[in-house]
């Protein structure tokens, strides 16, 4: 891919353009050391993604990401490299493609460059294909992304909540109360302490013992549904039934 690099600091942008070249597979077409200067090099070099920090003097990186979105197969997808952390969840508002922290190595750059081609790739196909949505989770230090169409269920426990998805399990920053009320219609509260993908359901057992559980598909997991919730369960069955 033909990549744009924004930094107000000469070495930062240095070094992310060794990275980039040392990776071999994309070409760096241009630098930048604001957001107004960004959006003038995007206007002029039509590069696929850009590696864009945050806090820069004039224009920072949000709102030059905000004006870059614009949901043609012609915008470039951004990828935030920033020293902070704080700004994740705007980033990820503006549908970026992925949020590194400095300093960057060059497996996590990769792994972000190839997202952001997969991105590119998917919405030159369909031009009214929606950035899929995300929860942010951190490993090691680092920031990732898990989308949600592969996620199973957020379960609560004491200050942490976690996300079961397909590649495993990541305490996530988001409450369960965050978490509905950014995908209300994606989510269903089954117990004050779990939520579950309403596209995971397999459908409600109720158990020798009484006990209601909400079976998943193709995991067969079992979570138990609470008697304040199961009306609401049976509902959204129908609903999903019909």
């Amino acid at each position: 891919m033909r990549v744009l690099i924004v930094d107000d600091e000469g070495p930062a942008r240095e070094r992310l353009a060794q990275l980039v070249s040392d990776l071999g597979d994309h070409q760096v077409v241009g630098a930048a050391r604001d957001g107004e200067e960004a959006l003038e090099q995007v206007a002029e070099l039509a590069p696929d993604v850009v590696l864009m920090d945050i806090r820069m003097p004039g224009m920072g990186g949000l709102e030059a990401a905000a004006e870059l979105k614009d949901g043609t197969p012609e915008a470039p997808r951004v990828i935030f490299v920033t020293a902070y952390g704080d700004h994740a969840l705007e980033a990820f508002d503006l549908q970026a493609a992925d949020y590194l922290l400095k300093p960057v190595n060059r497996e996590r750059l990769a792994a972000a460059l190839e997202r952001a081609a997969r991105d590119k790739a998917a919405q030159q196909l369909d031009v009214r294909a929606q950035p899929a949505a995300h929860v942010l989770c951190r490993r090691r230090g680092d920031l990732y992304l898990i989308p949600l169409q592969r996620s199973r269920y957020f379960e609560a426990e004491q200050k942490y909540v976690t996300a079961v998805h397909d590649d495993g399990e990541d305490l996530i920053d988001d409450s369960l109360r965050q978490l509905e009320e950014r995908f209300p219609t994606r989510l269903l509260r089954i117990h004050r302490k779990a939520l579950v993908c309403r596209d995971r359901i397999e459908g409600l057992e109720k158990e020798i013992t009484g006990r209601h559980v909400l079976v998943l598909r193709d995991t067969g997991e079992r979570l138990e549904v609470s008697r304040r919730h199961l009306p609401e369960v049976r509902r959204v069955l129908r609903e999903l039934g019909s």
